[in-house]
């Protein structure tokens, strides 16, 4: 391979859109819907989460994820290079440096630990929090990244997951709604946003950060990663508007909350299908989505109970579902050399269901068991007063009304 100085330079620029996805979309994204006396404990479990990521994935993160060799018919990688020795800034993935490849990753790591955060906000304790993450990223996102992208089993077997489906989005749903029955409900679970305004422009920074991420995702500078924003935008539109008629319909008036929570669903959904589908598959991705999403926060969720705070399962889980399920079938051979259902390929649809239940039962049942260790031995949840109090006096010492 010889290096590509126009792919280089889109997949630099999509690792610096991916970041902003983090730092700051999903900290004002969580940050504002958050009660006031939690926004900077809110903001502080994506920023630790992500800080801890980052350097997991340079120490030997990364080089488990992506090996060549791997253990248990490709359960695992076998590491090398750890700290990234032997690896130079002429080494290339593909067209790529592989510092640059590396890089582009560690977003995408650093994005989905913070994202799990969402389902415990309010109630947990920092030092568990950190702990979780250590454990989580190492033992959870780190073999689900090698299954599906590295060579794994998933991969071998001809799953398809453009930019993470399996890796981020059911991994997240997942994790979250494991570690929040483990937690059980707040003492005030009502849904109290001390500011939208935040939350949109968190929600703003996600939607401009998911064009890198997914377009980025092709590794190349053509007209694959251009299909590829083309269609995340359009799912995000079309979801958007479709919650905005479904809040219509059920409340009789719009919601900014359900318009930008119907956005991300859209973009969830389309992540796994952004490489393969046209733009007929991305608006049916996109409504369904935001059908699945709707239901699942507006019925499931109070019917069985269960406290994910700010509705990671809902919809980073089962968008996530929908969105590896849908690439089953809209998979078009005419835009990534891959054939869904639709097109005449109905193992591929099998295959995708094999990752979808895959996936979910292994970052559903580790993380359940991670957290169930952390629980019985340091306790992963405040005290009543602090709770009731808030965390971020409690926690940190600080105070979020600035964010009035």
């Amino acid at each position: 391979m010889i290096l590509d100085t126009g792919n280089t330079a889109w997949v630099l620029v999509s690792t610096i859109m991916v970041l902003l996805m983090t730092i700051p979309g999903i900290i004002f994204f969580y940050g504002g819907l958050s009660k006031q006396k939690n926004v900077l404990n809110t903001m502080f479990l994506s920023l630790i989460a992500f800080g801890i990521t980052s350097i997991i994935w340079i120490v030997y993160g990364y080089q488990t994820a992506f090996t060549p060799t791997s253990i248990l018919n490709g359960f695992i990688g076998i590491p090398k290079n750890l700290f990234m020795e032997g690896i130079g800034v002429n080494s290339l993935t593909g067209t790529i440096p592989t510092y640059v490849f590396a890089a582009f990753e560690l977003t995408f790591a650093g994005l989905t630990a913070a994202i799990v955060s969402g389902s415990v906000v309010g109630r947990m304790k920092t030092n568990p929090w950190i702990l979780f993450v250590i454990l989580w990223v190492s033992l959870v996102y780190i073999p689900l990244t090698h299954w599906i992208w590295g060579g794994g089993w998933l991969m071998n077997m001809g799953a398809i997951d453009f930019a993470g489906g399996v890796a981020v989005e059911i991994n997240s749903g997942f994790s979250a709604i494991a570690l929040a029955l483990v937690l059980g409900r707040r003492k005030d679970s009502a849904l109290l946003p001390h500011n939208l305004g935040y939350s949109v422009l968190g929600a703003g920074f996600l939607w401009f950060g998911w064009m890198g991420f997914n377009g980025g995702s092709a590794l190349l500078s053509n007209g694959l990663a251009g299909s590829a924003v083309l269609v995340s935008n359009t799912a995000a539109a079309i979801a958007m508007i479709t919650w905005i008629i479904l809040d219509v319909v059920k409340v009789g008036k719009p919601t900014v909350l359900g318009a930008i929570t119907g956005a991300v669903s859209g973009l969830v959904a389309i992540t796994p299908a952004a490489g393969f589908v046209k733009i007929s598959g991305s608006l049916i991705i996109g409504i369904g989505a935001a059908f699945i999403s709707y239901y699942a926060i507006n019925y499931i969720k109070p019917t069985f109970g269960y406290d994910d705070a700010l509705d990671v399962f809902g919809v980073h889980g089962l968008s996530g579902v929908w969105g590896l399920f849908a690439t089953g079938l809209f998979a078009c051979p005419t835009i990534n050399n891959a054939a869904g259902l639709f097109y005449g390929n109905p193992n591929q649809l099998i295959i995708q269901i094999i990752s979808i239940v895959a996936s979910a039962i292994y970052a559903f049942v580790v993380s359940w068991i991670l957290a169930k260790l952390l629980d019985k031995t340091i306790g992963l949840r405040v005290d009543e007063k602090t709770e009731v109090g808030g965390l971020d006096t409690h926690l940190h010492n600080e105070s979020g009304y600035m964010f009035l």
